[in-house]
C-alpha cells in the first residue's frame, strides 16, 4: 500500500460547520501524497457525522476516528491521531483553521532536503470579524529566511516565543521514537508539546513561507479555553504547563533558554492575565496572586532585564501583593503610554511609587527616572483619569467624579483648571461629539478631582444604527497646557446603573437608550442599546432584514464604497495620484520644497540654503516640509505642508527644485522639470548604500528599487573625497553627479573657527544663556550615534556610563551637552540639573557644536563636521569590536584615524575629561589630518555656492 507522504490530523468538537472548510484545505494541497485524519472529540453536534461524510466521499484520503468520551482539550485527540497516521510525516490543523495551499509540499521538500526532524513556517493569524480583512503574521522575525538548526540551542527564540504545535510539520517516526505526545487533561498542550519536540530534534528547519491560517474571532461570544482569563483555573493551568517545560529545560541543561523563556513569561504570559486584575474581585486576585508569586521565586533575576519598565513594576508590585500601585502599573500597561501613578522623587531619582525604596531590589526595579516622566512636556503626557463615583437619576442625568494623576505635583496649586467632559463617538460618522462642563475642578494633592453633571437625556444626539459605541474623555486645561484622557472604571461598579435615554437621529425604534460598559483595556464607554417589547422586535425585525438577500446586496456596496474611501487615503492611492494627476499639472518656477530627516527637523543643509536664499532675496516660493502632528520651529514665511498629505505630494509635483538630507519618499519619481539637490547629512565611516550586505542580499528587485531612488538625484553634495570613493560608489552616482562644494550645514562652524583665529577669543553667543550655562565652565556635547538591533529597529537610549557620576566628578568644571541621535530620545535624573542638559530637542546641532568646547561621541558622522573647528574630541567606543565588525562593517579603521583619544570604559572616560588639556594639544596635528582628509572642501561659502548656481537670478 502506497505510504503518504503527510498525514494531517484534523481535530473537531462541535464544530460540524466549518470542519468541511478545513478538511478541503488539506485535499486542495498541491502535494497529492496527502492523507487527512480527522479525530473526533466525542461532538454532540453533527460533527463526526460530517467527518463520516467527508470519509465516504474521499475513500483512501480521509479517515474519521471517535473518541469514546470527551477529553476536554485538544492532547487527547492529536495523540490518537499521531497513533493513526500513516505518512512520513505529520501535521495537525483545528477544524476553525485551514492550511495555505503549498504548506505541505513546502515543508515536504525543506524536511527531505535538509533531514529534519521537525520543519516550521510562518502561521497566519486572520482576523474573521474585521471589516478591514485583518491579518498579523505570527512572529515574522523568526521566519526571516530559510535556515537549519543542529539544536534548539543555536535560536533559543524559536522556543520560547513559537510554542504553537499546528504550523509544524514533524517526521512520524520521530515522534514515536521519542514518544513525543500532548499532556491531557490540562490546557496549553502546545507549549509543553513544542518545547519537548524543539528539545528532542535533531535538526530542525524554518522556512519563511505562511503555511497556516489561525481563524481568529475577537468578539466571540464563547471564549476560547485561553481566552478565558477571568477563570482562575486557566491560570492554574498555565503555571502547570510552565512548570513542566521548565523542568524539561533544567533536565537538558539548557540555562539559556530558560533565562529567555522567564523574561518572555514577565512579557506575555503574565501580563495577559495582569490586564484584567483591575476588573476581578479580591478572591481572585488573591489566588492569582499565590500562585503566580509560587512561579515568580524561581524567575531567573537576569529575566527582568530583558522586559519593559511596567512589565518588570508589575512582576515586583504582585510578589508584594501591594494591589493599590500594581493596579495602577496595570492600567498605565494595558493602556500603553498612560502614565496612571503620581511618582514619588527621592534622592534626586524618580520612582513609579514611594513605597519598597527601603529594598534595594525594589529601588532597581521601581526606579523610572530614565522615562523622563519628570523632564517631558505635560501635554505630551497622557495621565491616568481614574472614576471615583457614578451617580444617575434614571431619566438621562449622569454625575461623575474622577482623579486624574498630577505626577510629582506638575500641575501646581496656583495653576488654573479648566475643563469638560467629552462623549465622542468611536465611529465618527455625522456627529462626532457632544461635550459638558465640569463643575468643579481642584487640586487634591496627587490628583487633579472633578465632577461633571451631563444630561444626556437632552443633549446626545446619536444616528442611531452606525455609531454605536461612545467614548468618554475629559478635557483638562492647567495653565497653558491642554491634556486629554480617557476616563478608567478602576473600582467603581456600574452593574447596576441604569441605562439612560437617548433620542437618535435615525428611530428611536432601534435604539433609545445608552448602556455604560467597561472596554477591554477598562475604560468607560457606552453603548446603544433598545428598551421594551417594541423595540426588541424591532431591532430583531431589522437584524433580520440586515442579515437578509437584499441586505447582502446593499452592504456589499456599502463596503464597495467605503473601501473606496479609504483607499483614497492610502499610500497606495496617493502614489498613483502623485503619477496620474499632480504629475501632469505644470511645473512653478521657482518653487523649492525643502525637507531635513524626513520632516522631522527644520536644520541641517537644507536649512542652510534656504536661509542664504533668503539673505540673498532670491526670488524663490519655499515649502517646507514636516512630519507629525504640529510643525515647531520652521519658519512662518514658508509654506508648510504635512509629509505623505495631498498638498506635499501636489507641491513636490510641481516644484522646480527638491532639496533635502536624506531622501524624498522612494515611491515618488522625479519628473525631469524639477532638479533634485541631494545634501546629504554626513560622510560615512559606516558602509552605506550599494556596500551594505542588507542591500546586496535584497535581490534585483530590491536593488533595482534602490537605484531608481538614488537615480532622482541630480547633484549630490560631498565634502571631501573621501565621500566620492565612500558615498558616491555606495550610491553608485555618477562623478558628474558630484557637488564638491561642502556641506552647506558648516558653513557656520568654518566662520565661527575663523572669527576665533582672527580674535582668539571664543565667543559663545546667546544660545549659553538660553540653556543657563555657566561661562566659567567649560562645555562639552555629548552626541553618540543611534544603535539598531538585529531586526533594524532603533534601540532605545540608554546611557553607557552614570551620568550622575559624571556629574557629581566633573560637574564644578564643565557642562554637558546631550545631544541623542533624532531618532532617539533621553532623559536626565533630576539630580544633575544645571551640570547635564538635555538638548536633543534642538533641531539643529550645528549652533550646539559651536557653542561645545569639546566634544565626546562614538562613532557618529558629528565627528566629522566637528573637525572644521579644530577643537579637541573625544571618542567613548566602548562597544569598540561589536561596531566595527558587525555584518554592515567599516570604511576604516577609527582607532587608526581618530583626532582624540578613544577610551572604552566609563572611568577612562572621565580620566580623559580631566586631562582635557592634554588631548586638546597632543592631538592638534592628528586634528588636521583629519580634516584635511574628510573636510577638505568644507571652505565656508557651499550655501553661496549652491544658490548661485541654481538661482542666478538672486540679488548679489
Amino acid at each position: 500500500m502506497h505510504v503518504p507522504d503527510v498525514s494531517v490530523v484534523v481535530i473537531v468538537y462541535n464544530d460540524a460547520e466549518r470542519l468541511p472548510t478545513a478538511v478541503q484545505s488539506v485535499l486542495d494541497q498541491t502535494l497529492h501524497g496527502v492523507e487527512v485524519v480527522i479525530v473526533d472529540d466525542c461532538s454532540e453536534d453533527r460533527s463526526y457525522a460530517v467527518a463520516r461524510e467527508l470519509e465516504a466521499a474521499n475513500p483512501g484520503r480521509v479517515r474519521a476516528f471517535q473518541l469514546p468520551e470527551n477529553s476536554g482539550g485538544c492532547g487527547a485527540p492529536r495523540n490518537h491521531g499521531i497513533q493513526q497516521a500513516t505518512g512520513t510525516y505529520v501535521m495537525f490543523l483545528d477544524s476553525d483553521d485551514v492550511l495555505e495551499r503549498n504548506a505541505c509540499r513546502n515543508m515536504l521538500v525543506a524536511a527531505e532536503r535538509t533531514g529534519s526532524d521537525l520543519v516550521s513556517g510562518m502561521c497566519v493569524r486572520v482576523h474573521l470579524d474585521n471589516r478591514w480583512g485583518k491579518t498579523t503574521e505570527w512572529y515574522p522575525w523568526l521566519y526571516s529566511r530559510t535556515r537549519t538548526l543542529e539544536s534548539i540551542t543555536e535560536y533559543p527564540d524559536l522556543l520560547v516565543y513559537d510554542t504553537l504545535s499546528t504550523n509544524k510539520c514533524y517526521r512520524r517516526a520521530f515522534l514515536l521514537e521519542q514518544g513525543l505526545e500532548f499532556p491531557v487533561g490540562i490546557h496549553y498542550e502546545d507549549l509543553l508539546f513544542s518545547a519537548q519536540a524543539y528539545v528532542a530534534a535533531r535538526r530542525i528547519t524554518l522556512i519563511p513561507n505562511h503555511v497556516y491560517f489561525w481563524n481568529v474571532v475577537e468578539k466571540a461570544q464563547s471564549k476560547s479555553i485561553s481566552n478565558r482569563r477571568h477563570e482562575i483555573a486557566n491560570f492554574v493551568h498555565r503555571m502547570e504547563i510552565h512548570r513542566r517545560v521548565d523542568e524539561l529545560l533544567a533536565a537538558k541543561g539548557h540555562t539559556a533558554i530558560k533565562t529567555a523563556k522567564d523574561a518572555k513569561f514577565l512579557k506575555h504570559d503574565l501580563v495577559l492575565h495582569l490586564r484584567d486584575l483591575p476588573l476581578l474581585g479580591d478572591d481572585y486576585r488573591r489566588e492569582f496572586a499565590r500562585l503566580a508569586n509560587g512561579y515568580l521565586a524561581g524567575i531567573d533575576p537576569a529575566a527582568y532585564d530583558n522586559v519593559t519598565h511596567l512589565q518588570a513594576i508589575c512582576a515586583y508590585l504582585l510578589g508584594k501583593e501591594d494591589w493599590d500601585n500594581l493596579l495602577m502599573a496595570a492600567d498605565s500597561m494595558t493602556n500603553k503610554g498612560r502614565l496612571s501613578s503620581p511618582l514619588a522623587e527621592r534622592d534626586g531619582r524618580v520612582y513609579w511609587c514611594g513605597d519598597h525604596l527601603d529594598d534595594a531590589e525594589g529601588r532597581r526595579i521601581l526606579d523610572v527616572t530614565g522615562q523622563g516622566f519628570h523632564t517631558a512636556p505635560l501635554s505630551s503626557l497622557v495621565l491616568g483619569n481614574r472614576l471615583t463615583s457614578y451617580e444617575d437619576d434614571g431619566r438621562g442625568t449622569v454625575t461623575l467624579s474622577g482623579a486624574v494623576v498630577n505626577p510629582l505635583g506638575r500641575i501646581q496649586e496656583d495653576t488654573e483648571l479648566k475643563a469638560s467632559l467629552e462623549f465622542r463617538a468611536r465611529r465618527q460618522i455625522g456627529v462626532r461629539s457632544f461635550s459638558f462642563p465640569v463643575t468643579t475642578v481642584r487640586h487634591a494633592g496627587h490628583t487633579i478631582e472633578w465632577t461633571a453633571t451631563a444630561d444626556i437625556a437632552g443633549t446626545v444626539r446619536p444616528l442611531g444604527i452606525i455609531d454605536a459605541v461612545w467614548d468618554v474623555r475629559l478635557k483638562l486645561t492647567a495653565g497653558a497646557d491642554r491634556l486629554t484622557t480617557r476616563v478608567s472604571v478602576g473600582g467603581v461598579d456600574l452593574e447596576s446603573a441604569a441605562r439612560l435615554r437617548v433620542r437618535p437621529r435615525l428611530t428611536r425604534l432601534v435604539s433609545d437608550r445608552f448602556e455604560p460598559e467597561v472596554t477591554k483595556k477598562g475604560n468607560l464607554s457606552y453603548v446603544l442599546t433598545a428598551e421594551g417589547a417594541a423595540a426588541v422586535r424591532t431591532q430583531t425585525l431589522l437584524s433580520s432584514a440586515m442579515h437578509g438577500k437584499a441586505a447582502g446586496v446593499v452592504k456589499r456596496g456599502l463596503r464597495r464604497a467605503l473601501k473606496a474611501r479609504r483607499n483614497l487615503g492610502s499610500g497606495e492611492q496617493k502614489v498613483k495620484v502623485y503619477h496620474e494627476v499632480f504629475s501632469k499639472l505644470p511645473v512653478k518656477k521657482g518653487t523649492v520644497v525643502f525637507e531635513s530627516h524626513m520632516g522631522k527637523q527644520y536644520s541641517d543643509s537644507p536649512k542652510a540654503i534656504y536661509e542664504e536664499l533668503v539673505r540673498q532675496g532670491a526670488p524663490f516660493e519655499a515649502i517646507w516640509s514636516y512630519a507629525g502632528a504640529r510643525p515647531t520651529g520652521f519658519p512662518e514665511e514658508a509654506t508648510l505642508v504635512k509629509r505623505w498629505s495631498w498638498p506635499y505630494l501636489r507641491a513636490l509635483a510641481q516644484a522646480e527644485y527638491w532639496v533635502d538630507n536624506q531622501g524624498f519618499p522612494l515611491a515618488l519619481a522625479k519628473r525631469p522639470g524639477t532638479t533634485y539637490i541631494q545634501t546629504w547629512h554626513g560622510s560615512a565611516l559606516k558602509r552605506m548604500g550599494f556596500h551594505e550586505p542588507h542591500t546586496k542580499a535584497q535581490g534585483r528587485a530590491g536593488q533595482d528599487r534602490f537605484q531608481a531612488a538614488v537615480n532622482r538625484f541630480d547633484h549630490f553634495l560631498v565634502r571631501s573625497e573621501h565621500d566620492v570613493r565612500t558615498l558616491a560608489k555606495g550610491f553608485r552616482l555618477r562623478d558628474e553627479v558630484l557637488l564638491r562644494t561642502g556641506y552647506p550645514r558648516n558653513d557656520a562652524l568654518v566662520e565661527a573657527h575663523r572669527a576665533e583665529a582672527d580674535s582668539g577669543e571664543r565667543v559663545r553667543g546667546p544660545l549659553a544663556a538660553e540653556l543657563g550655562i555657566d561661562p566659567d565652565k567649560r562645555v562639552l556635547l555629548y552626541a553618540p550615534t543611534f544603535r539598531a538591533s538585529a531586526d533594524g529597529t532603533v534601540e532605545g537610549f540608554a546611557f553607557p556610563f552614570d551620568v550622575e557620576e559624571f556629574a557629581d566628578r566633573l560637574g564644578d568644571r564643565f557642562t554637558l551637552l546631550v545631544r541623542t541621535h533624532y531618532l532617539n530620545s533621553v532623559s536626565l535624573p533630576p539630580s544633575v540639573a544645571g551640570r547635564v542638559i538635555d538638548v536633543s530637542r534642538h533641531h539643529d546641532i550645528t549652533p550646539l557644536l559651536a557653542l561645545a568646547d569639546g566634544l565626546i561621541t562614538d562613532y557618529s558622522s558629528v565627528m566629522f563636521d566637528y573637525a572644521v573647528l579644530d577643537r579637541p574630541m573625544l571618542f567613548f567606543a566602548y562597544d569598540y569590536e561589536k561596531y566595527a565588525t558587525d555584518i554592515r562593517g567599516t570604511y576604516f579603521d577609527l582607532k587608526e584615524k581618530a583626532p582624540g583619544p578613544v577610551v572604552a570604559t566609563a572611568d577612562e572616560l572621565m580620566q580623559a575629561v580631566s586631562a582635557f588639556d592634554e588631548a586638546d594639544a597632543k592631538y592638534a596635528e592628528a586634528r588636521q589630518r583629519f580634516l584635511s582628509e574628510f573636510g577638505e572642501y568644507d571652505r565656508g561659502d557651499a550655501a553661496r555656492q549652491i544658490v548661485e548656481k541654481f538661482f542666478p537670478r538672486s540679488g548679489k
